[in-house]
């Protein structure tokens, strides 16, 4: 294939649906990993396709939604410092902290900035250098190449007034908590198709070796994750547990070997990071080392560090394990919306419940108090 549009026919994925109902009629779920994935399953009505007996269960792959409510106040407290310019992505300004976003803390008077990578936080901070300049890194290991691409430039440049706050967390130790977890029962797993990129295949034998579950690392067009799932039960159904890849376009079994330098270069693991829903984690989010702690905003500034319970009426984090789909949240659709969020997985681009919002998924919860799918 050479362009996007075949990779979106419709005929195509018809009689791949058709295919994987044709495997097995056993009830099957498959939990797709990435953020990705779910708003693409949504967006292209993937969901309807399938047969009812495979349903999938959105994982944790949102690293907007999965920062803890402790750690947005802390990037507030930071914000809100005299002379900082806090810079972030757009996901991250409307994420609801304990008391406000950094949104509102920027309408207070915080001078808080979007940027587009961590390269334009750094071009902020040569252009202010009477001003200290922080970026909000976040996201899995799809993105900690271009932080510590950044802090390297940052060295080599001596840039003494740009930190970075870092919340870069890491997709294996998250998978192991999710199967480790006694609530939720899997048969598979669509793999992470970006993560994968940087990461490759490898880190996920510990999947089928020790916990006997198949993964298939998947594209994110329709037809990609309809291939997934089509290779995915075919495994279960044969009974083997491998890993696949089908994304073999981009991803390879020992991913990219530079981005990979770049991050053992500047990050270690830490001992321990919490997570929204799956609470702390061992060596699963990542800290600046020794070489690099000059640029460390949580040694440059007095965070708070407190963890702090989400809302009670927020459900995001059964959401964001799996546990719970958006629909069954009390206020979803109703006090929280893209508008007027309460939680995370409403406000990130990748988060399950803006895509069951925004792709028409509203229509779940009729179903549910009507009790028929009319």
């Amino acid at each position: 294939m050479k362009y996007i549009d075949e990779y979106r026919q419709g005929d195509i994925a018809a009689r791949l649906a058709e295919q994987i109902a044709a495997l097995t009629d056993r009830p099957l779920k498959l939990m797709e990993v990435c953020g990705g994935h779910t708003h693409s399953i949504f967006k292209y009505g993937i969901e309807d396709l399938l047969p009812p007996n495979i349903e999938m269960i959105h994982g944790p792959g949102c690293p907007v939604c999965v920062i803890p409510l402790g750690r947005v106040d802390d990037s507030m407290s930071i914000a809100q410092t005299p002379g900082v310019i806090f810079t972030t992505f757009g996901d991250a300004m409307r994420v609801p902290g304990s008391k406000t976003s950094l949104l509102g803390a920027k309408a207070a008077g915080a001078d808080v900035r979007m940027v587009y990578s961590p390269l334009d936080a750094l071009k902020i901070a040569k252009k202010n250098p009477d001003r200290d300049v922080v970026f909000f890194a976040l996201g899995f290991e799809t993105t900690a190449p271009s932080t510590a691409m950044t802090l390297l430039q940052a060295a080599k440049d001596d840039v003494p007034n740009f930190t970075v706050f870092c919340n870069h967390i890491m997709i294996v130790p998250a998978l192991k908590a999710l199967l480790d977890s006694p609530d939720l029962k899997l048969d598979g797993f669509v793999g992470p198709g970006h993560v994968s990129t940087v990461i490759g295949t490898r880190p996920y034998d510990f999947v089928p070796n020790e916990y006997g579950k198949p993964v298939v690392v998947a594209g994110f067009e329709p037809l990609d994750v309809l291939q997934s799932v089509y290779m995915l039960v075919k495994q279960i159904v044969e009974g083997r547990a491998e890993i696949e890849n089908q994304y073999a376009r981009v991803v390879f079994r020992d991913g990219n070997r530079r981005a990979l330098e770049a991050i053992f270069e500047v990050f270690e693991p830490r001992e321990y990071f919490e997570w929204r829903g799956l609470g702390s984690i061992a060596h699963s989010g990542m800290k600046l080392n020794a070489k690099y702690s000059r640029f460390d905003a949580e040694l440059k500034f007095s965070v708070p560090g407190l963890r702090i319970a989400d809302p009670k009426a927020c459900q995001c984090g059964e959401i964001l394990k799996g546990v719970k789909k958006p629909w069954e949240c009390k206020v979803f659709g109703t006090a929280c919306t893209p508008e007027t969020p309460i939680g995370s997985c409403m406000v990130s681009s990748e988060g399950a419940c803006a895509a069951y919002y925004n792709f028409g998924r509203l229509s779940k919860v009729a179903e549910r108090s009507t009790g028929h799918t009319g």
